[in-house]
Formats: structure tokens, sequence, C-alpha cells
């Protein structure tokens, strides 16, 4: 395991002239040589200091392509063991578990004190979120991403102390915010979460006057490359926030032009100085949000911090008084300190050839599940190791879509929809087949010609870098929260499970997955090689004859029930349905609380358009917006 020299950092800070004193110099640094050497065998030799990131004292370091479980507390989840990075000599290693037998140290030590938080910081800086136990896994992707890239002076604030006890136990730095908060999800814009929000503000007005930097974040949002090299490009900020910001204002990682920014300014990234003026600020934005309880946070911060804006600090940085006419603020880049739009809908960073330092989850769909599926399209969130290879095994196709349905012609509302409900119809295929055969589904990706957003808009937004037609996430169609969600079966038939578009290219799958494959070419029956049979060829592909019946889907794949990824060539006639006419409509029922809404048509009142899994049993049926109050409602 590696680590820094000391001594090369101390004589690489001090010039060598090449002088006649070349030799005193060279004499000063011997000394210096022997005085570290003996502050730090007060201390203890090299060998005392640990920088392993190993989970547990028997555990070695494992690659990234390999999934690991080191959960302490089950039903927390397990993240795969970092990636093995120095740690600094002055923190204490993360991921470190307490000693097999050790107690429970009492609540009070958890208390947020300047102590405390000195244990965190580095280069006096340190990265704070905080969160329920409902996010323990968001957390978890949310440490492991940081320690991987070497950043350790991070702390993790516990809203309740079922999460502050499963953090220490997985050797994560935690304090105790003592909220007694609830440990379920509390969903976007209940009272619960705008408490979450008063906490952050008081949780910032805390830390400052301790007179570290604090770089605060929301547990929903994921850091990518560290960004502590580029904060400290702008010394003179007092802080430093992210936008909701949609159309780009600068094409490198220069800070957004405030002139051109008139999205909100989003509080789930930004840096703050413990100086006079972001103190000022924290004190004022906590005593309006706790004189009223119905401010959100964030329109409280931007309420307050918008009261004066300009002139610009100086011509170079980028800054802006902003305030109270001293707090100079600067706009963190949407392009590369990316919001669920900029990164997952226009890949902005992409197009402009950037590294994005973090993604954050909004402009999503679907709550606390659409966030979590995001993360994993993008392939930066981390799973316990059995997410990866489920007991039934997989089922995935080629939605092989035609060029004329992605490319030709217009991009309107109904090119959108005809594209989608050719996807739509092979997904419901699949859906069926995987139901049937006891398989998770890994859903392919999915295209869309238009943006959905929350209001009326011509089909992308104008001034941004959506592509058309663009990869598109799953919350744009499909209600993904209530494809999790827990249905009495009974009523809609046994769950289905699904994965999202980039599982089978995830590193962390299991190389017994990956290697255990078989193609599946439909064809029409008659054709030659075309019949009903377990018979691969010799390069491992099944002919399937088109329009199967649940008894032949048994029989032949039955004999295939070891093989872990089942892809076939194309959903389009696949299955005939459900023998079982009861099951079929316990299917069907499913199916039609599966898809969502596109919105929004402009200048009509309500602009949104229902998808509809069975539009094509429906003669005529045309993408329109409910003409009438009771036509407002899914499709029956």
């Amino acid at each position: 395991m590696g680590w820094s020299n000391p001594f090369k950092e101390v004589a690489s800070s001090k010039p060598l002239f090449l002088t006649i004193y070349a030799a005193v110099i060279i004499g000063i640094l011997v000394s210096s040589f022997y005085v570290f050497s003996a502050v730090f065998s007060s201390s203890g030799s090299f060998s005392s200091v640990t920088f392993s990131t190993s989970a547990s004292p028997d555990a070695g370091p494992t690659p990234l392509d390999r999934p690991s479980n080191f959960s302490h507390i089950k039903e927390a989840g397990a993240v795969p063991e970092p990636t093995s990075r120095p740690q600094s000599k002055l923190l204490k290693p993360i991921w470190e578990v307490p000693p097999p037998g050790s107690k429970m140290p009492p609540l009070k030590s958890f208390q947020l004190t300047k102590e405390l938080v000195q244990q965190r910081v580095k280069d006096n800086v340190v990265v704070v979120t905080f969160g329920n136990f409902a996010f323990m896994d968001f957390i978890l992707t949310w440490v492991k991403h940081l320690t991987d890239m070497g950043v350790d002076n991070l702390l993790v604030g516990a809203m309740d102390t079922k999460l502050l006890e499963a953090l220490y136990w997985k050797g994560i730095p935690v304090f105790d915010m003592g909220s007694h908060m609830s440990t379920i999800d509390v969903g976007w814009g209940s009272p619960t979460f705008h408490k979450m929000g008063r906490e952050k503000v008081i949780l910032i007005d805390s830390i400052l006057p301790y007179g570290f930097e604090l770089l605060m974040c929301d547990t929903d949002m994921v850091w990518l490359k560290d960004p502590l090299p580029y904060l400290a490009r702008f010394p003179e900020a007092d802080v430093l926030t992210s936008t909701d910001q949609v159309t780009p204002t600068v094409v490198d990682d220069r800070l957004d032009v405030w002139q051109q920014t008139g999205a909100a300014y989003n509080i789930g990234i930004f840096h703050w100085r413990p100086t006079e003026s972001s103190k000022k600020l924290a004190r004022e934005w906590k005593e309006l949000l706790l004189a009223d309880d119905k401010i959100w946070d964030q329109n409280g911060f931007n309420e307050i911090v918008r009261r004066q804006l300009g002139p610009s600090v100086d011509e170079d940085s980028g800054l802006v008084y902003a305030y109270d006419g001293n707090l100079k603020l600067g706009l963190l880049p949407a392009s590369i300190f990316c919001s669920g739009h900029t990164y997952f809908v226009q890949a902005i960073y992409q197009q402009l050839r950037l590294e994005p330092y973090a993604v954050h989850t909004t402009f999503q769909y679907a709550g606390t599940e659409g966030k979590r599926h995001r993360l994993r399209e993008a392939k930066v969130f981390y799973d316990p190791p059995e997410y990866y290879d489920s007991p039934g095994g997989f089922l995935t196709f080629k939605p092989s879509i035609p060029k004329s349905l992605l490319l030709d012609g217009e991009h309107n509302i109904e090119s959108h929809f005809t594209l989608i409900n050719y996807q739509m119809k092979q997904i419901r295929t699949a859906l069926a087949i995987a139901s049937l055969l006891n398989r998770t589904l890994v859903i392919p990706p999915l295209w869309c010609r238009l943006d959905r957003l929350w209001f009326g808009h011509p089909g992308v937004l104008v001034g941004t870098l959506t592509r058309q037609p663009f990869i598109c996430p799953l919350d744009h169609v499909f209600e993904v929260n209530v494809m999790l969600k827990e249905f009495p079966e009974e009523e809609l038939g046994p769950k289905i499970n699904f994965r999202e578009y980039s599982f089978l290219e995830n590193p962390l799958l299991p190389q017994q997955v990956k290697e255990s494959w078989l193609d599946v070419h439909l064809c029409q029956e008659g054709s030659q090689g075309c019949q009903v049979s377990n018979s691969t060829s010799r390069a491992g592909v099944l002919k399937f004859p088109k329009r199967g019946t649940e008894e032949t889907f048994k029989s032949i794949f039955s004999s295939f029930k070891d093989v872990k990824v089942i892809q076939f060539s194309s959903m389009q006639d696949a299955f005939l349905g459900f023998a079982d006419k009861k099951r079929e409509e316990k299917f069907r029922n499913r199916m039609k609380r599966y898809v969502g809404i596109w919105c929004c048509v402009e200048d009509h009142t309500p602009g949104h358009i229902y998808y509809d899994m069975y539009w094509d049993e429906k003669p005529g049926w045309k993408p329109i917006p409910p003409q009438t109050p009771d036509e407002d409602h899914p499709p029956l």
C-alpha cells in the first residue's frame, strides 16, 4: 500500500538554489530528517500507521469488479468493499470497523462538537451529508465514492439512532443530529421533508463558527471526481453553490456566468467558508426558516441570497457580490456539477468533453426509487452482491427499433408516442415472459424523442443541449416506484423484478453471471431450422418460434433454468399470453399501473398525456391530453 513521503513534500516545498550555499541547505534538510524522525518515533513507527481501507481486519482489498459483502447490519444493505487508497495519517481510516466484541459507545459521545468535527478535518475542510436510515444505501454510496478518490475528511449526520449505529459498525464517521426522526422515507414536500431542510440550516449554522470550511451535500447525490481542488481555485468565495440551470453559460470548467443564470440556486451541493458574511447568512437563513415552517429551505436561501446580486467581484473569478453586498458568491457550473437534467437527459459534460464532478438526482420522477434507479442506470450506485445475481436468473432482449421510428420525420408528440409505444409493447411482453419463467427482466435502453418536465414546453427546452432522440431515464415513462411496490398477489399476480438497462455492463456483475448466457433468436415457424426444440446451434443460439404459448415456454426453457442470462433477439410477437385467464387478468391489472404520463402540451390545461400500456388494443388511439375532467385518469 503506497503512502506519500513526508520528507519529499518538505523538501519540494522549499526552493533549492544551486548556489555555493548548497552544502548548508543539504545540512538543514538532513537535520530536518532527524527532527521528523524523532517526531514520528515519539508517536509510533511508520509501521504502526494504518492506511488500510479494508472492511474488516481479515479482508483484503477487493477490486471494483468483484462485489464483497461487508455489512455488519444485514438489513442496512451492503456495498462493494472500497478500493484501497492511502488514508491521511492524521485521520482515522474510514471503513475500519470496530474490533470484534466491542460495545456501542454511549450516544452522548456522538454529539456534534468542534472536537468531533476536528477529527475529520483536513486542510481545514470537512465534507458533510446527513439523512435517516431510509437513505442508508445512498449514504454508503456517497461515502464509497469519496473514499475511492482519496477523500476521507468526511462526516455523516444521523437523524435516527438506527442509522447512527449502522454507520458506526461499518467504520463510517458519524455524529448524532438529535433529530429523533422516523427511519422511513419521508417523501419530497412532506412536513418531515421540510424538517430535514431545517436540520441542514441548523447544521451549517453550528459548524461554521468552528472555523472549518464546509462542503455540504444531500445524500441523493454522488461525487464522481474529487471536488476539493476545484473549490480551492476560488479562495475568495464565501459560498459556492450548485444551481438548477439547464442551459449552459460556459463551455469549460469556469463558474457559471451569474448574469445568465436565472434558475434557482440548488442547496444540494454547496461549499461554505467560515467568513463573517457566510456566518451572518447562515444565521439569518436559520432564523427565517424557524420563524415560518411553511418556507422551503431552498426558497428561503434563494430569497435571502438574491436580495442583492451584483456587481461582479472582479473581471476574472466569476464571483459576484450577493446577499448583503459583502458576501462573495460563486455558481458551480451545471455542466460538471450536474443536476438530474444536465447529467441524465442532456449529458452536457459528454457533449462538451468535460469531466463531471458530481450528479444530483433532481429533475426526476418516481420519488426515491426513481433516484436510486437513475444512479443505477449510470452505474454509480452500489448495491449488495445479491442484487447482481438473482436466484432465478435474468431475461433481456434487443428492442430492434426500426430506424424510421427513431430518426425519420419531425420530433413531435405523435412521433414520440409512436416510438415509445413500440418499445412499451415489447417491454410488456418481456415482463410477461419474465414473470412466467420467474426471471428478473433487464429492461433495454428506452429511447425518447421528447423531454418530460412539469410544465408545458415545445418538446425540448430552448437553449439546452438535449439531443433528439436520446436515451431517457426509465422514470420518464414508467412509474418505477409502482413497479417496485409490493401488491397483493391475489389482485395483481406475482411481483416482477427488473433491473436497469446498464446492468449487464456493470463491472460489479459477477463473472459467473457474465459467462452463463443463452441467445434466443425468434424465428417464423416453418422457416429453416425454426422449430420447438431445446437444441442450440454450435454458436450457442437457440431458435425459438414466434407466438409461443405458455406451455411451450415452460417446456423449452426449463432445460435452461441454470443459465444466468437469456437474451431474446426481439419481443415482437414472442408470447401469446397466459393460458390461465385469471392470471392474465391479474397481469393486465399490474401492467396498467406501470406507466405514467408525458408532460406537457403548451397552452392546454391539463397538458399531460397518459401513456397506455394497452394502446394497441384500442383502435384509433391518439396521444392527446384529457379533454374533460372525467377523462383525467390513467387508462382503464
